[in-house]
């Protein structure tokens, strides 16, 4: 029986329902298989199929394709739909060709065919059709087909106005993919002057496209200016005619308005014909008189239409930054904005204004509203609305009011929700040194911040306060009293533990005098705090006894004793040790002169733009106002003074290194200048290879997750990491150590396809700009698929000076032992699982010379680095050392065995490692040998 035309194509409607009652997915798999096997026959079949068959069945493929199954036939029949006179028929061949026809396709060029044919109909209706299957598909093929064809439908006269929209839509699409493809010379007039089009759809679609061109053309398409400004005059301020068939809720055109309002924005405010800017002017302050109007609706559609226009004028106002008049009276409008119902416009009148604090002619404005501003930053219910209150009050802070708005930020900090607070400290802190006139008042409020929010005060906050205290002898009595009351309170922070440190370090004999800071008083009080801090902070508490004894020689023996027992003590970390070490030497050994001069205070910084307002432009692009720049006058030293270049050598550290993990420090004097502070004592390594080869500095990470991966005279970067089980992530960080700008900086990954299939590494993108002295931060997650052998690495490249292209390859710290997990196990296991691992692709086995006088505390404190758990007790011999751990992979868990056997008369090493996969015994193997 032949089908019935007015069905609706009731065979598709009945496998719909089909698959609908399936009560599984197996059920609606075997009736997915059942109708492709039919439609497959019907395509074979010598019976010819008709229009209207081959549209049920292409449609029944789309469906079975949009619920997830894959389609490899159909693709002829759909083309041949496109021959079709009939409306639905060619529609659905457009529909199928646009989704499932790769570009790739043999039946591309057929596909383009047909299409030319359509574009050359007289039927609109075929042409929109044509347009719009281009557009959908978009690629380069289209554009560079159809390159002639669209823009001639585009602006010919012949063309309908519903044709002209869709021409100018695709075109749009089209130039994304292709910019060459839109003709230059007359075309630009022409295109252009679809402006004073009276079809809407068709000035708008016109409008999105010349937005879109002029962002590349701008002095080519700088002809749209008057006509954008005298057709938003006819719709805005005159009794218009044309488009009075498109009031939306009494708003004529708002969509066409803000279209226009955001093209103007592209350009200066119009200055060659006085005309036009008046006109513009007028249009402007047409604009806001009608918000002033009372509503001509309670609709919610009439507000929004209304407050998108008036929003976008404001912007355009703020581009333009030419009329004071128009500036604070958008100014005023936005204040009453600030208590509206509407979350949304709170959020958008907050936001506007922080533009608007940044002209000379509207600060003074926006500062009216400071208590309404400190209320939202209070009282808001939406996060989102709190945040872009404070940056408000950052943009609005001058000398005027500069107290009051850092000390209600430095209230609200204390409740304020955690995801802000980060980037409130910086704010703070910037405020605070931008407009201290009283620099005891800056140095209160960073010690409130870090009393008030310290896991929040990044070390460029605290290293800054440093710099500052060092360079104005006038505030350093007042530092060292301060930070000696603050470190006082029950419950120190780390963070003033270090900024005390140093601060009592360089100055404390300043008030060394009362005896309630005594010489003793200070150090007992400093080492009160030792045992709570972290390795990095014990390091530079360290650094501050061996300064003590230069300033206090009456407590030098207290002091030496702390020494001695660190250096004796079985520490897990080797630095420590050895720094104790060789500064109780260096106050055995050195006279007092010498001592002087090694350990004398640091010089000053010389002066550079903050290196905190450096962090917040990185984590907020575009959201710095101009008037918050700051050119410090103090920051960052110039080069290590004697007394750090010996300590450095003292410590038994390169000297040629710099010290700080976030490229906050200052390399010596054959170096250039990073330009920040550093510890003296810090953990280096470093490396000035690194042009093209790869740089292999990972295995100084094999023990450790922190420190300096690379540096030369250009760049220093920087790595902190954390792992657990099979995921982890690390921090890398870029310090730019030149007094210029590095151009084009492009870190990618590089590893092999096999690697990168058992590593999954995912790396966020960086701005192409690292200013002068600044540093950025770059984020890595790691997931460990399956076990593998080598490391990605990251590849820099960058421009100094326009010259030619650096590149610096270094491999990333990402050794396979970093995803082990520790495990405990008595004797009786351990053993038996050794045994368990006997066979002979399960082990590896290496003896070798250890490389220096044997050290075995050291060692186990190595092999507790390396990941895995050091079992005490468990070999019969004391002196031999055994672990176990397990690797995490997603694939699965590895177990793993190690037993390290010293020989101290031959000052040997027996190394045994023993686990379930054979090329993870020898890459553990591998790890380990070079590191004894």
């Amino acid at each position: 029986m032949a089908p019935v035309r007015g069905d609706g194509m009731r065979g598709l409607a009945v496998f719909i329902s089909d698959i609908r009652n399936c009560k599984s997915k197996e059920a609606e798999i075997k009736r997915i298989n059942k109708e492709l096997a039919n439609i497959r026959s019907k395509f074979k079949g010598d019976k010819t199929l008709d229009g209207y068959q081959k549209k049920k069945y292409v449609c029944k493929l789309l469906f079975i394709f949009l619920l997830g199954h894959d389609i490899d036939f159909g693709q002829m029949e759909a083309v041949n739909l496109l021959s079709s006179n009939k409306y639905s028929e060619k529609q659905i061949g457009y529909l199928f060709i646009s989704v499932l026809v790769n570009t790739n396709s043999d039946l591309i060029k057929l596909i383009i065919q047909s299409i030319k044919n359509d574009l050359q109909s007289r039927n609109p209706i075929h042409v929109n059709l044509a347009l719009q299957c281009i557009a959908n598909i978009g690629s380069r093929d289209m554009a560079e087909a159809f390159s002639t064809e669209i823009p001639k439908l585009l602006v010919s006269g012949d063309t309908m106005d519903v044709v002209k929209q869709s021409a100018a839509l695709c075109l749009l699409r089209l130039y994304r993919t292709c910019p060459d493809i839109i003709p230059g010379g007359e075309w630009t007039s022409r295109i252009i002057h679809l402006l004073n089009d009276q079809h809407m759809g068709v000035v708008t679609a016109a409008t999105s496209l010349i937005d879109a061109l002029v962002k590349k053309n701008p002095d080519e398409y700088k002809g749209c200016v008057s006509l954008a400004v005298s057709r938003l005059s006819r719709i805005v301020t005159a009794s218009y005619t044309d488009l009075q068939d498109y009031t939306y809720y009494f708003v004529p055109a708002p969509w066409l308005s803000v279209k226009l309002l955001r093209l103007l924005q592209n350009y200066n405010p119009p200055t060659e014909d006085p005309g036009v800017r008046g006109r513009l002017n007028e249009c402007l302050e047409t604009i806001l008189n009608k918000a002033q109007e009372p509503p001509k609706s309670k609709k919610v559609q009439h507000s929004n239409a209304k407050n998108a226009v008036l929003f976008e004028a404001i912007n355009l106002i703020i581009h333009n930054d030419s009329e004071a008049n128009l500036l604070v009276r958008a100014c005023n409008q936005l204040g009453q904005f600030l208590s509206n119902r509407e979350t949304n416009l709170r959020y958008l009148a907050l936001e506007s204004m922080c533009h608007l604090a940044t002209s000379e002619f509207s600060h003074e404005a926006v500062k009216k509203h400071q208590e309404v501003v400190i209320l939202s930053m209070k009282m808001e219910k939406d996060v989102s609305v709190r945040q872009q209150a404070v940056d408000l009050l950052y943009a609005m802070c001058d000398r005027t009011n500069a107290e009051e708005i850092v000390q209600e930020m430095l209230n609200y900090l204390e409740t304020a929700d955690y995801s802000i607070r980060e980037e409130m400290v910086l704010k703070v802190a910037i405020l605070a040194e931008k407009y201290a006139t009283d620099f005891t008042w800056y140095v209160d409020v960073i010690l409130n911040l870090i009393r008030i929010a310290g896991d929040y005060v990044s070390e460029e906050v605290w290293y800054r306060v440093i710099q500052i205290v060092i360079n104005r002898e006038e505030v350093q009595g007042y530092a060292a009293k301060t930070v000696f009351e603050a470190l006082q309170a029950p419950a120190c922070h780390e963070n003033m533990v270090k900024v005390g440190g140093y601060i009592l370090g360089e100055f404390g004999n300043l008030i060394a005098g009362d005896s309630r800071s005594a010489p003793m008083v200070q150090f007992k009080l400093l080492h009160s705090k030792y045992h709570l801090c972290s390795s990095m902070t014990r390091a530079l508490l360290l650094s501050t006894y061996i300064k003590f004894i230069n300033l206090f020689p009456e407590i030098r023996s207290t002091i030496q004793d702390v020494f001695r027992q660190h250096s004796n003590l079985r520490s897990a970390d080797a630095e420590l040790q050895q720094r104790a070490s060789e500064y109780l030497q260096l106050s055995i050994v050195a006279s007092t002169d010498v001592l002087a001069t090694v350990l004398e205070e640091m010089p000053s910084f010389p002066e550079r733009e903050s290196s905190i307002l450096a962090v917040l432009k990185k984590k907020k692009p575009g959201r710095v106002p101009e008037n918050a720049e700051i050119r410090d006058k103090s920051p960052v030293p110039n080069s290590h003074n004697a007394h750090a270049a010996q300590t450095n050598h003292i410590a038994g550290v390169n000297s040629n290194a710099s010290s700080d993990l976030l490229g906050l420090s200052t390399p010596p004097a054959t170096q250039s200048q990073t330009g920040t502070l550093i510890d003296v004592l810090g953990d280096i390594y470093s490396t000035t290879n690194g042009t093209g080869n790869v740089i292999n500095n990972a295995k100084k990470f094999v023990f450790k997750n922190n420190g300096v991966l690379f540096e030369n005279d250009l760049l220093q970067i920087g790595v902190k990491s954390e792992f657990r089980q099979n995921l982890g992530r690390l921090g890398l960080y870029y310090g730019n150590k030149t007094q210029t700008a590095l151009q084009n900086f492009v870190p990618t990954l590089q590893w092999s396809p096999e690697d990168a299939l058992k590593l999954n590494v995912q790396i966020k993108a960086v701005e192409p700009t690292l200013e002068a002295g600044a540093q950025i931060q770059q984020l890595l997650t790691a997931e460990c698929v399956d076990n593998y052998s080598e490391a990605p690495s990251i590849v820099i490249s960058f421009r100094v000076n326009g010259g030619a292209t650096q590149k610096i390859i270094v491999l990333l710290p990402l050794t396979v032992n970093k995803f082990f997990e520790p495990t405990e196990m008595n004797a009786e296991s351990f053993f038996a699982r050794w045994k368990n691992l006997g066979g002979e692709q399960q082990r590896a086995q290496r003896v070798f010379k250890a490389q220096q006088p044997l050290d075995l505390p050291g060692a186990r404190n190595k092999l507790i680095g390396f990941g895995m758990q050091l079992l005490e007790g468990v070999d019969p011999n004391p002196d031999n050392m055994v672990c176990a751990g397990i690797i995490h992979t997603q694939a699965h868990k590895v177990g793993c065995l190690l037993r390290l056997e010293p020989n101290k008369q031959a000052q040997m090493f027996r190394l045994t490692i023993r686990s379930s996969l054979e090329n993870v015994t020898q890459e553990m193997c591998n790890l380990l040998v070079d590191q004894f």
